[in-house]
């Protein structure tokens, strides 16, 4: 049988692993997934720098190597040089990948500090720094999709930076970091430069969204209400397709492709099944489609290539979504709200995240400046 999760790519879907680690990189885990299964992709986030710095000791030699080196630097900057040198490791890995696919994949995402997500200005300043700091041309730099990342967005576009847009839940949202996407390529044929090589994706989050929907479903407990259950998301994911699709037949967009653009990919994320009732694998099956990407966490792509299956499902059903979106707004159960919710939530949480990362690289910080003072 072939293998399930390169199957995903002949559909034209790229597979990402939402997760870095030190020990997985050293160990060859990364190297292992991309030459077995086709993966073409990493994301990170606070999060996962949180369960992977604080809470091994893999980095700790890192940490007094670096310590030793700069007595005076804080935890941020120590943070700092174990997440760039775990960043430049995974892109060095997917770097062929990169060169095989012509620059279309092969990519590893770096988030802007979440303490940034309302301030357009710092988000910038930091995105380019983080660019030159990690100096891989296969690197995404991840901005939040909130109302102050949106100009940021296509300011670094207008730079020539790879941007994903993360922390995306409405189709409202998405729409307005295409636009951004667009006008800042615009803007760089406006001045002469090239757009070839600039690549973007959407991360449009799914699980997140049928958990608070779900709440909503059973709080009214209706038998139309309760229809649906766990189908909310994978709607509100096939109409921001649908609309993805009508917009790279418009003229807007023809034009840029035909001075070599690539598209903004729709990027589902948070695609780990939450409700054990759920098939396991839900949220890959049911969001298959071209100039797509899938980025799952490793229980989800362990899943997926034991007993997942493939076939074209996003553009299938259109109009059943669009009714089942029709029927949740006629039930009251404020999809609307519930994404905007999530937004601020979201950063929150990668927040949430960031204080207590920093607070164990400070702990380790502070120790090994110790035992040097010693």
């Amino acid at each position: 049988m072939s293998n399930r999760l390169k199957t995903l790519a002949a559909a034209g879907q790229g597979v990402w692993l939402d997760f870095v680690d030190r020990e997985f990189l050293a160990d060859g885990g990364l190297d292992k997934l991309i030459a077995e299964d086709g993966l073409t992709g990493v994301t990170s986030n606070p999060s996962i720098f949180e369960k992977a710095i604080g809470h091994s000791d893999a980095y700790d030699e890192a940490v007094k190597t670096f310590v030793k080196a700069h007595p005076d630097a804080d935890a941020t900057a120590v943070y700092e040089s174990l997440a760039i040198a775990d960043i430049q490791t995974a892109a060095d890995a997917l770097l062929p990948t990169y060169d095989r696919l012509d620059g279309k994949d092969g990519y590893v995402s770096l988030e802007v500090s979440p303490y940034l997500a309302n301030d357009t200005d710092g988000t910038i300043a930091e995105a380019r720094r983080l660019w030159k700091a990690v100096d891989r041309r296969n690197l995404m730099i991840k901005v939040p999709g909130t109302d102050a990342g949106v100009p940021a967005v296509r300011a670094l576009i207008e730079d020539g930076l790879n941007i994903n847009i993360t922390l995306l839940f409405s189709i409202e949202a998405y729409q307005a970091v295409a636009e951004a996407y667009l006008a800042g390529l615009e803007a760089r044929v406006a001045k002469g430069r090239p757009i070839d090589r600039i690549a973007s994706v959407a991360s449009f989050f799914v699980s997140r969204i049928d958990t608070q929907m779900d709440k909503k479903i059973a709080a009214l407990d209706t038998a139309d209400a309760k229809a649906l259950a766990g189908k909310i998301a994978i709607a509100n994911a096939k109409l921001a397709y649908a609309w993805y699709q009508d917009l790279i037949a418009s003229p807007r967009w023809t034009a840029l492709a035909a001075k070599g653009a690539m598209p903004q990919r729709l990027l589902w994320a948070s695609t780990g099944v939450k409700n054990p009732d759920y098939r396991d694998v839900l949220y890959i099956e049911t969001l298959i489609g071209p100039d797509t990407v899938n980025t799952v966490p490793p229980k989800t792509l362990d899943a997926f290539r034991d007993h997942g299956e493939v076939d074209q499902t996003l553009t299938e059903g259109t109009a059943d979504a669009r009714a089942i979106l029709e029927k949740a707004a006629a039930l009251g159960l404020d999809l609307p709200g519930v994404t905007a919710a999530l937004v601020a939530d979201g950063v929150k949480q990668f927040s949430d995240a960031a204080d207590t990362l920093l607070a164990a690289v400070e702990e380790k910080r502070r120790a090994f400046v110790q035992d040097t003072a010693e």
